[in-house]
């Protein structure tokens, strides 16, 4: 799989100066964490599970989590667990389908090997399971359960725990719940592909719940949250983890309380007009204004729960041409001394130490989304993204 896969190669020669490159659920972790993109949730139960996989994958997903978790009530989770076990055969039974990079968020420990047991042959699916409300007391045993799970079925599987609970809102507890979410991750950092933000339950704590005129980092009590995560696990230095961007609740909204944060530069001509007027519509210069924050605070990839923000998590996600040239011109080989540069774009500073870090995660990200073509932006990339 690759992003944009699903473009003609025509439209993405047009769009790319490099295009991402090819993945599939046995590639190294550090580069399947940059690749999730927009992780698309489903609820477990829908009857035709596999069919809207297959449909989502034709439109561009590339990971997806199965949630018995929070999506669906608790009398419906050993439903959900069947459907599972149906869906996965329904997916294995189908020739030539490479199907995205799949999760199961589950609620306890023990499903985890049970799961992996019933599931049998067609685990080969499988890339992992999500954990919910995870601390280093809630946290272990899921980390042991998915180590003995990956030990019987001889499949490599991956563990995203969420960071949601309240001791992380609450500030007189947040340093010392994030020291033991440390403790768990790094004794099993080469199972652990992301760290997944529930903002939805930080709000909660709260009686919170921000507008879709607002982001995450307009309510300053989770921006402080998404902050201190950030700074003690999302690390440049080798000790940190990718972490994912929170999930976007609104689809469309019929009034709205505030100007429309989109700028009109970028939708001047032709099919941008139109395209501007649908998102205002939809609600999603909010979404889209929330990825860049996602990106400006260090996050990588979006928790989605409506397909129509997965082009849009991915196409901000593509590196520009002019980031590309300033990163490769920090990492040239004899850069290594350090010094000062003027962008090839003769429009900013780069420091080649200080910068050394952002160029070589701006490439990483190249490397999985791409890099546009010089006159490209990401409203092109969007255009395109959207299925028709």
């Amino acid at each position: 799989m690759r992003h944009f896969g699903h473009i003609a190669p025509e439209v993405r020669q047009r769009l790319f100066h490099r295009e991402s490159c090819a993945f599939d659920a046995d590639s190294p972790a550090r580069l399947l964490s940059a690749a999730l993109g927009a992780t698309l949730y489903s609820p477990a139960t829908r009857p035709r599970l596999a069919d809207d996989i297959v449909k989502q994958t034709g439109r561009g997903v590339v990971s997806m989590v199965l949630c018995l978790e929070d999506s669906i009530g608790d009398e419906d989770v050993a439903a959900g667990e069947e459907n599972l076990v149906r869906q996965f055969a329904d997916l294995a039974a189908r020739e030539d389908l490479e199907p995205p990079l799949l999760f199961i968020r589950v609620r306890t420990p023990e499903q985890i090997p049970d799961l992996v047991q019933r599931l049998g042959e067609t685990v080969r699916l499988l890339s992992g399971f999500v954990f919910p409300k995870f601390t280093e007391e809630r946290g272990i045993p899921f980390l042991e359960a998915l180590a003995v799970a990956e030990h019987a079925s001889g499949r490599r599987l991956f563990g995203m725990p969420v960071l949601e609970t309240p001791e992380l809102m609450y500030r007189e507890s947040r340093v010392d719940a994030l020291e033991g979410i440390a403790r768990a991750v790094d004794k099993y950092r080469d199972r652990v592909l992301a760290l997944r933000l529930g903002v939805t339950d930080f709000c909660s704590s709260y009686g919170l719940r921000r507008a879709p005129d607002m982001t995450a980092y307009d309510v300053q009590i989770v921006a402080s949250v998404i902050a201190d995560v950030v700074n003690m696990l999302g690390r440049a230095d080798g000790t940190g983890f990718t972490v994912t961007g929170p999930v976007w609740e609104y689809f469309r909204v019929p009034e709205r309380m505030f100007k429309p944060q989109l700028r009109n530069s970028p939708f001047l001509e032709g099919q941008a007009v139109e395209l501007r007027e649908k998102l205002i519509e939809h609600a999603m210069d909010g979404l889209l204004r929330e990825i860049s924050l996602d990106h400006a605070n260090g996050l990588l990839g979006k928790t989605c729960i409506h397909p129509s923000h997965v082009p849009a998590v991915h196409a901000l996600s593509v590196v520009s041409h002019e980031e590309y040239s300033d990163a490769a011109d920090i990492l040239r080989p004899e850069r290594g001394g350090g010094g000062v540069l003027r962008s090839q774009y003769t429009n900013k500073m780069n420091e080649v130490k200080p910068h050394r870090a952002w160029a070589e995660r701006t490439m990483l990200r190249a490397e999985v989304f791409g890099v546009a073509n010089e006159d490209v932006s990401f409203v092109d990339l969007l255009a395109a993204g959207i299925p028709g």
